[in-house]
This record gives C-alpha cells, structure tokens and sequence, in this order.
C-alpha cells in the first residue's frame, strides 16, 4: 500500500504547473513564489513508477523499468503543449536523477530482491515504459514524437499499448529538449512550507 506520493520508493510523482512568466525567466536568480502552486497554475501530473521486471514466469533476468503516467487534467488545458513540456522536463530530470532514484528504490527492496537485482552491475533503467489506450490517438502520437516505441502492433488485452524509450542518454533527452524550441533548462528547487 502506497505511504505517501512524498514518501514511496517506488513512485515519483511531479504536479504540471504553467510557466513562471518570462519576465522572471529572464531574470538572474529564479526563485519560486507562492503563486507559482497556486490551483489556477495547476494542469495536471506526471508519475514514474518504478518495477523489477524478470518475466511472465519469473525466469529473465531482472530488469528496472519505469513507467510513465501522464495527465493533463481539464480539457481546457489539453492541447496547448503542457504534457509535452511537462514530459520533456520530466525526461530530463529522470536520467539525470537515474542513480538516486534507483538507488532508493533498490534500497526499499527485500533481501533477496535487492542481490538478485544489483549482483554487481551498476543500477539503470532497461527502459521508461508508458500504457496508452489504444483510442487515444494524441497520447500515442506525443509519445512516438518522443522516441518511444510501440512494444507490439496490436494492443493487449486491455485495449492499451506498451510504448517503450530505451534511450535514456541526457544527450538524447536534451536534443528532444531542443527539437521541441526548449533553449533554456532550468532545475529550480522547491521546499514546500507547511
């Protein structure tokens, strides 16, 4: 059962908020204001949940993988870029975050999990996987625009499709950065005050 969407091992969860105003981009030193999580600055979310993939039978070798959940939540704000933006950013944050996700996600493993996982070898997703119904025609096309590919040419049994990105280079992540007219990334931190 899930703790807290702050607190899980196995869960990233990041809020889409519009962009601060180009004025403070512009400016020196960016810091976030209150107004910045403001509810009207809201539009949606995006999740990574983190898995140890060994096969239907349980007989492959143990690969992490990553799958993507994205939302933009009112109809209103769908359409104008956010998940796009919202996804690029968060590529971005993802590989070149990959070592400290894993390695708390490894470290909340059991025993036995956590050895037939590591065994020696340096900890990286095999791929970032995302499930899109097989009706939602924009979803698919955002992602296919960003290097993920269709796993199989039908859909499964549930009506989706498996969309996986194997490329996780921050090179390959900062040039659909740049193919996409982004020409300035910039991490701002966050301390929430409560």
């Amino acid at each position: 059962m899930q703790r807290s969407w702050r607190q899980d091992a196995d869960k990233l969860t990041f809020i889409s908020c519009r962009p601060v105003s180009q004025s403070r981009i512009n400016a020196t030193d960016i810091h976030l204001v209150p107004e910045d999580e403001a509810a009207q600055n809201m539009v949606g979310d995006i999740n990574l949940f983190l898995r140890v993939d060994d096969g239907d039978e349980g007989d492959a070798p143990p690969q992490l993988i990553g799958e993507i959940e994205l939302m933009i939540a009112e109809k209103a704000n769908q359409g104008h870029g956010f998940g796009k933006a919202s996804l690029l950013v968060f590529l971005r944050y993802v590989v070149e975050q990959e070592a400290r996700i894993l390695d708390e996600f490894v470290g909340s493993l059991e025993a036995g999990e956590k050895e037939k996982l590591v065994q020696g070898q340096e900890l990286k997703f095999h791929c970032l996987s995302v499930k899109i119904g097989k009706d939602n025609s924009r979803s698919l096309a955002l992602f296919e625009s960003l290097g993920f590919v269709k796993v199989s040419v039908e859909p499964n049994f549930f009506g989706e499709f498996e969309l996986r990105r194997a490329d996780l280079g921050v090179q390959g992540v900062s040039d659909s950065l740049a193919a996409a007219g982004v020409e300035r990334y910039v991490e701002l931190a966050y301390e929430r005050k409560e």
